[in-house]
């Protein structure tokens, strides 16, 4: 029996197709987690919502998370700092997570995503602590508890204190074993169908946290198993003094000496590209994930967006980790995006639309996904509603398609829907009992908070 969800008399609905059109007045059917028809026509369905005044748009894609970081959020040691000090520090912290932690940093941070509107999250889970097996399967059950849907990588630190890198010991492993897990996670659930639920990638951290050896190997390994690649790259000055000192190349050549460039690849950040690196980017399709918050917050630099879109280069919007960033709202991180570029560019930089559809179908694109990020008949049923209404909304709805990049919105949304399913109704998350999640989530914080 298949499950279907209707919703009538949509005020408007901003597919972000490739024709950028905007309906008014329709209405949406989906079966099985599936668009089956936008149009004035009415069906019978197991769910009906009521879409009078509501904007309906495609669900956010966030594209580079460590929801890991939400236990280190707002902690005034590391508030002054930038990214490699911030990151000595904080290791001292994150070598103690387990599962436990994972399990609610991972609710609260997918719960906190959905509210605000968005139905795929990435997260780049990379600190394995010794003696910890279980951390990709708690992401994955509590994704399917909310939800929503997922994209995890097997991320892998191999370059520890000792051997010039930034992590302590007792979170890097050998290639060997980050290699053979990488393989069992895949095999046990990537789903590469169209409107999967479940998908994994590659991702070693960064130039500084892994050898030259497990960035070819993972390459290897990720193109063998037809997964995607992604690492951090181009974030600060001190990355591409690392390189240069260490490998005597820029960290995209660098990159590019170990097959890690390609359709296939996506990195997050990506700020200091010159413009043959950017050429390059847009020649191989090679993806960049912006996370605008978490670069200001710890004085990363501002990537140069505008000239990444003019090019061609593939380009998704990301909150980052909740430790640079101090939430998980794709929401705010397009109003941020929208402001940052219009601030460094003036009248070139992009559009409240075109932050939007960096969120939704250039998000999309570097997940390497053509079933999601917009909605079109044939595409999944991941959509997410504001009511044009609300007291904040007063004279803003005049262009709908840049207004949540442009004004904003200030508190959750109305509805979110994934795979055909309501999964925020009124502001808040009907999968989960919210109270219930948010006490055990304290309770774990305050355990790992002390140790």
């Amino acid at each position: 029996m298949k499950k279907s969800i209707f919703v009538r008399n949509i005020r408007y609905l901003v597919t972000c197709d490739p024709q950028d059109s905007m309906l008014e007045y329709v209405n949406l059917y989906a079966e099985d987690g599936v668009i089956i028809d936008i149009s004035s026509k009415e069906w019978e369905a197991d769910t009906v919502i009521d879409g009078t005044g509501m904007c309906v748009y495609p669900g956010l894609i966030n594209t580079h998370h460590h929801l890991y970081q939400i236990f280190t959020r707002n902690l005034p040691q590391v508030q002054s700092m930038e990214l490699f000090p911030w990151l000595i520090t904080l290791y001292e912290l994150w070598k103690n997570i387990d599962e436990d932690v994972i399990r609610s940093t991972s609710l609260v941070g997918m719960g906190e995503l959905m509210k605000n509107g968005c139905t795929t999250c990435f997260d780049h889970h990379y600190v394995f602590p010794a003696g910890r097996h279980e951390m990709i399967e708690s992401q994955f059950q509590a994704a399917e508890e909310l939800g929503i849907r997922m994209h995890v990588s097997r991320g892998s630190m191999s370059l520890s204190k000792k051997d010039g890198g930034l992590p302590p010991d007792t979170v890097v492993q050998t290639i060997d074993d980050i290699l053979k897990d990488s393989s069992r996670l895949v095999e046990k659930f990537h789903n590469p169908n169209p409107f999967s639920m479940k998908q994994v990638a590659l991702a070693p951290c960064s130039p500084f946290s892994v050898t030259p050896d497990l960035m070819k190997e993972s390459a290897k390994l990720a193109r063998s198993l037809g997964v995607r690649l992604h690492t951090h790259l181009a974030e600060t000055k001190d990355e591409e003094n690392f390189t240069l000192e260490t490998y005597g190349m820029r960290p995209l050549a660098y990159m590019e000496s170990l097959g890690w460039i390609g359709s296939d690849v996506w990195f997050a950040h990506g700020i200091h590209f010159n413009d043959e690196e950017l050429a390059l980017l847009a020649e191989t399709k090679t993806g960049v994930a912006h996370c605008p918050i978490s670069n200001m917050k710890l004085s990363s630099g501002v990537a140069r967006i505008p000239e990444m879109l003019e090019k061609g280069v593939p380009v998704g919007l990301a909150v980052d980790g909740s430790a640079s960033n101090d939430g998980s709202n794709l929401l705010e991180e397009m109003r941020v995006a929208y402001l940052l570029h219009r601030l460094t560019y003036g009248r070139t930089a992009p559009t409240g639309y075109d932050i939007l559809k960096l969120a939704t179908a250039g998000s999309a694109g570097i997940l390497g996904r053509t079933d999601i990020g917009s909605l079109e008949t044939g595409k999944a049923a991941d959509f997410f509603m504001v009511d044009t209404k609300r007291f904040e909304l007063v004279g803003a709805m005049v262009d709908p398609k840049s207004v949540l990049a442009t004004v904003g919105l200030k508190s959750a949304v109305d509805y979110t829907v994934i795979n055909g399913k309501i999964a925020v109704e009124q502001g808040h998350l009907v999968t989960i009992d919210e109270e219930k999640i948010q006490y055990e989530a304290d309770r774990c914080f305050q355990e790992f908070i002390k140790k």
